[in-house]
């Protein structure tokens, strides 16, 4: 019986070592630094007839990742003019 206890205790220890020698090497990766400038968001865009899609934008470091469209749209009137600032209909990422 005490053999078994020792040959569990020593086995538990060895487990406790390798954890904490993973950690030690793999600790910058666990910091969440490789998705800090990850984010996704949704934005209409128009064209010349007033016509508006909703597309999802992801950025990664003021780059594009990717834009897929949502499925929403709209059509506006003629007369129609988009109330957002130009930087901000100009700016994806």
């Amino acid at each position: 019986m005490k053999k078994i206890r020792i040959i569990f205790l020593t086995a538990m220890l060895l487990v406790l070592i390798g954890i904490l020698i993973f950690l030690a090497f793999n600790l910058s990766q666990i910091t969440g630094k490789t998705i800090k400038n990850y984010y996704t968001y949704t934005k209409a865009v128009c064209n010349e007839t007033n016509y508006c899609e909703d597309y999802y934008i992801t950025c990664q470091d003021n780059g594009i990742v990717s834009i897929n469209p949502t499925g929403a749209v709209i059509q506006f009137p003629n007369d129609w003019e988009d109330p957002r600032d130009k930087e901000i209909i100009e700016k994806i990422c």
